[in-house]
């Protein structure tokens, strides 16, 4: 009989197993009843703790605030941990955080390796070079120089490679763990060159004591669509987040805001309505509350409010969106949303 009480718990036990291995994120993360973010701390414009807050913001943390209004109506509901390029995958796959947004190039080494699977791209970047004004006027002229670039990033081995491909001679690479430590490198005149996606160099540019000595050169050395990442096999997690970034660019795309919502709200539009939760079941389909839309667009604002906040014309790092990657679709660009439906 023990032999036999002994056989039916492990039948139970195994029986249960795949429902407990497989609980969603999603569902473990609404339970808690906050979300963990990772984040850049020290990257201008994108994740940087605000000095005068103490609080942290940049783009990449408008995403962990929109998913916290979508899941529990308050955007403030997040634990943010700061991630260094070196770890965050790792942060990731372990479950130290729930998701990460923190200017992360999307790679297929990346998506098929590392035990992570990315949302979709929030910014279209491509790998520049800055220097001191009149270091050069071109790459071309940085044969010989010293470069700065952040470690374990796709910065490192773009330069890397395109040093190597050139066969560069006496031109060297120094890494630091994380941009902040890289720009202050370059001040200090460590290094002829600081490389990084362009947005980045954008960013420690505003900052620094004289930008009018530095000059970012015109050239771009390479594809970085930037994304933010969750732990690789729980569809149900990844769902929910890549729809909640997507009704921000759906929301720009119908040209609601968070000032006129209250219009739309009103409106008989079927497809308005169903976005907006007031009819269908487009947020329970996906494990969300029904008006997660407008919990998203009441706290934080459309693709393009999130944008100019931190790099529209009267931001401190302005990059101009008009006629580039990130603008719409309908006007060029590939920002666009699959259908609310």
């Amino acid at each position: 009989m023990k032999r036999l009480w002994i056989g039916w718990l492990a039948l139970l036990l195994l029986g249960a197993w795949p429902a407990l291995a497989q609980q969603s994120r999603l569902e473990v993360v609404k339970s808690r009843g906050r979300l963990v973010c990772g984040v850049n701390a020290v990257l201008p414009g994108f994740g940087f703790l605000d000095q005068r807050t103490g609080k942290y913001a940049g783009f990449d943390v408008e995403f962990c605030r929109a998913v916290s209004a979508a899941l529990f109506g308050d955007p403030d509901k997040v634990d943010y941990v700061p991630l260094d390029a070196r770890v965050r995958f790792q942060a990731v796959q372990n479950g130290e955080v729930d998701v990460a947004f923190r200017n992360t190039t999307v790679t297929a080494n990346r998506d098929g390796a590392l035990g992570v699977d990315f949302l979709p791209v929030t910014f279209y970047d491509g790998q520049g070079v800055m220097v001191k004004k009149g270091r050069a006027n071109a790459l071309r002229d940085l044969e010989g120089a010293t470069f700065c670039t952040t470690q374990g990033t796709t910065n490192e081995k773009n330069i890397s490679d395109y040093i190597r491909a050139r066969k560069w001679r006496n031109t060297r690479l120094l890494t630091f763990e994380d941009g902040a430590k890289v720009m202050a490198a370059f001040l200090q005149g460590r290094c002829d060159a600081f490389t990084a996606d362009k947005s980045q160099l954008v960013g420690f540019r505003a900052t620094a004591p004289n930008p009018e000595e530095l000059v970012i050169l015109k050239e771009t050395i390479s594809k970085e669509p930037l994304a933010g990442f969750v732990r690789e096999n729980d569809s149900r997690w990844r769902d929910a987040l890549s729809w909640i970034v997507w009704a921000t660019i759906q929301a720009e795309e119908f040209g609601i805001t968070s000032k006129n919502l209250d219009q739309f709200l009103k409106s008989d539009v079927p497809e308005i309505r169903r976005f907006l939760g007031l009819d269908g079941t487009l947020g329970q389909d996906l494990g969300l509350p029904k008006d997660f839309v407008v919990r998203i667009l009441r706290a934080v604002g459309n693709y393009g409010e999130i944008y100019d906040r931190f790099f529209g014309p009267k931001s401190p790092f302005h990059i101009p969106r008009t006629g580039t990657l990130n603008a719409l679709q309908r006007y060029g660009g590939l920002m666009y949303s699959p259908p609310f439906r």
